[in-house]
């Protein structure tokens, strides 16, 4: 299935264009389904069409579905108030209503992820396209699959599980009690549900595209998202200039308005025309509500996506400024950071992992297993691709091997 995450800077009209995406792939025969996290109906609105926790059909061969974090959240904390309850119980606590429980902060981006999850999974679909938070909110919330994994395998390790049967033993042996069981299966059900999520997230068929209005500030969210988007490996598109001014007005704001827009589109195309391809949606004079103003939006086809994002790794023969260290070889991984600024930019070894810091973006990465028999000899950064140096350890790569 082909999935379309939609984002960009608050405001720019990003709901509106997963809309307009959506139906048009719907009326070229694809069976598409658009999803939204917005608390407000802001999709609703645009398609001309309520949408709620139950998927409706907006238009023939178009689903859309604003899931319900509410009844989610209260299920999945009921559940773990049963699961916990001798520990409560032991502590006095308070058990808490059905009626009383409402959702905190960030539920809804859990339950739209839990929805991408289930929509993927479904095949129902031909297409999915999905109307994420404004680009911040965005990129945290596409990370947070990869970054709980992360957790659990750090807090309760997979190999550790083998020893369920010594636990009580142990436990009596140490004088403190040990996980429950109950601990680990949870662990185990969350890591096979955010495996999934990430496989969606993360799939060859899936892109990110970019809305934002041309002009300074648009300039700078779209340089910050691109980087961003790239340090998370994500595939990205399109970059759609929204609510674009015509060239001629007679009135002289207007006409100074839409002279700075062509001047940020110029920019954008001499900057991005190789990440993305650049798309310009008009401005139709008011908001966009039901289909028929939707259609009058120009959205690029769903199309093919592109090629998977690689990080490859180069081997070469080591130079004298290399030092000829290790055995004669250097081996070189490259990582494509687009918008990414030298001064901004920080790496950090940890093991096996490479923690990689660009401006207010921040990820942890495994280490390709070529590279684990390495120490770092430098980096550098030319022409949006990071540029990681590696020589083999001697005492883990033995000279002449």
């Amino acid at each position: 299935m082909r999935t379309i995450l939609i984002t960009g800077p608050g405001g720019s009209g990003r709901t509106t264009v997963a809309a307009a995406t959506a139906l048009d792939s719907a009326r070229e025969g694809a069976r598409t389904l658009v999803l939204s996290s917005d608390r407000t109906d802001t999709l609703g609105a645009a398609l001309g069409v309520p949408t709620g926790r139950k998927p409706v059909t907006a238009a023939p061969g178009l689903t859309a579905w604003r899931p319900d974090p509410t009844e989610d959240f209260r299920t999945d904390l009921l559940t773990f108030q049963d699961r916990a309850a001798t520990a409560l119980d032991m502590l006095g606590a308070a058990r808490l209503d059905a009626e009383e429980l409402t959702p905190v902060p960030g539920a809804e981006e859990l339950t739209l992820l839990r929805a991408l999850r289930d929509a993927s999974m479904a095949k129902r679909y031909d297409l999915l396209v999905v109307d994420l938070p404004a680009t911040p909110q965005a990129l945290a919330l596409l990370a947070l699959p990869e970054q709980l994994r992360r957790y659990l395998r750090r807090l309760l390790p997979a190999e550790r599980q083998a020893a369920r049967a010594l636990r009580p033993v142990l436990g009596r042996l140490a004088g403190i009690p040990m996980p429950a069981e109950w601990l680990y299966e949870t662990a185990a059900r969350w890591e096979v549900e955010l495996a999934a999520v990430q496989a969606a997230v993360e799939a060859p068929a899936t892109t990110v595209r970019l809305v934002a209005e041309p002009g300074p500030a648009g300039t700078d969210a779209v340089r910050a998202a691109t980087t961003g988007l790239a340090l998370r490996g994500l595939r990205t598109d399109v970059l759609v200039a929204n609510r674009v001014l015509p060239d001629a007005s007679p009135d002289t704001w207007l006409a100074a308005l839409a002279a700075q827009q062509r001047k940020a589109l110029a920019e954008w195309r001499d900057e991005w025309t190789r990440t993305y391809e650049v798309c310009e949606l008009p401005h139709l004079g008011r908001d966009p509500r039901g289909a028929e103003d939707l259609a009058a939006l120009p959205v690029p086809a769903a199309g093919d996506a592109p090629g998977p994002v690689e990080w490859p790794v180069t081997e070469r023969p080591a130079d004298e400024d290399d030092g000829g260290v290790g055995d004669g070889r250097v081996f070189v991984w490259h990582l494509p950071l687009p918008g990414a600024i030298r001064e901004e930019l920080d790496l950090v070894r940890r093991g096996d992992e490479l923690v990689v810091t660009v401006g207010p973006f921040r990820r942890i990465v495994s280490l390709p297993s070529v590279l684990r028999r390495c120490t770092v000899d430098g980096a550098s950064l030319r022409d949006g691709e990071l540029s990681v140096r590696f020589v083999p350890d001697p005492e883990l790569w033995p000279q002449g091997r």
